[in-house]
């Protein structure tokens, strides 16, 4: 069985269930950096930072004590509940384009979700952990499922679930964020004209998170495939 879970039916799951995936992840990988280095180059007109619209939206909605800071790295924008800091990589913390607008007020989404208590992103924080654990783990738990036991394969499985939920539990989190950003954005501060351009940054971002959760899927299936006869 361990010789023909690495011989053909390995590889044919992989193609069958995650390549469609990988290639959709692909595909949206292309859209937001095409869209974030397009929008990188064109001004906001606001005159301000995305470090200071991130402070501008912390402050008119209440939440003087969280933090803005810059990080290094491209793309490595957060907001850390733990801290509450909104954390800003350099082009985004310094810059004063469309997509410094729209990736500052995105951030500050989650940060008002925070304070809201807004439910999804508090069953995504509680997820995370064991997420972490299955997407470590899993193959180390079937490994030894296929050599001593089939409880093992159980395990590895149910971790790796913890996975999916989390990835499929992100979806609304970062939905809602951009939505939340664009109310924000659209209350004053950006011009009516670089709204749409904004949207667009967002909604190329929101692809990312539906290609992981597409991949994260593919796998389940490939696993539950590969399994599926040892767990019997």
């Amino acid at each position: 069985m361990i010789g023909n879970y690495y011989g053909g039916e390995y590889y044919s799951s992989w193609i069958l269930f995650v390549l469609p995936a990988m290639l959709f992840a692909s595909y949206a990988q292309l859209k937001i950096s095409s869209a974030f280095n397009k929008y990188s180059k064109v001004s906001s007109g606001t005159g301000y930072t995305g470090a200071q619209i991130a402070r501008m939206i912390l402050d008119r909605n209440g939440l003087h004590d969280v933090r803005v800071e810059q990080v290094g790295g491209k793309l490595t924008d957060h907001y850390d509940p733990r801290t509450k800091v909104v954390r800003l990589s350099s082009s985004i913390y310094g810059g004063n384009s469309i997509a410094s607008m729209s990736v500052s007020a995105h951030e500050v989404g989650h940060a008002i979700q925070h304070a809201e208590g807004y439910f999804p992103l508090i069953l995504r924080n509680n997820i995370a952990p064991i997420a972490n654990i299955g997407s470590r783990l899993v193959w180390l738990f079937i490994f030894i499922g296929f050599a001593i036991s089939p409880f093992f394969i159980e395990l590895g499985i149910a971790l790796f679930l913890a996975v999916v939920l989390f990835q499929i539990v992100t979806l609304p989190v970062e939905f809602n964020a951009s939505s939340r950003a664009l109310v924000q954005l659209e209350n004053g501060i950006m011009e009516r004209d670089k709204i749409k351009p904004a949207k667009d940054v967002l909604k190329a971002a929101a692809l990312t998170y539906v290609a992981a959760t597409l991949v994260a899927i593919g796998e389940l299936l490939r696993l539950l495939a590969l399994t599926s006869r040892r767990r019997d």
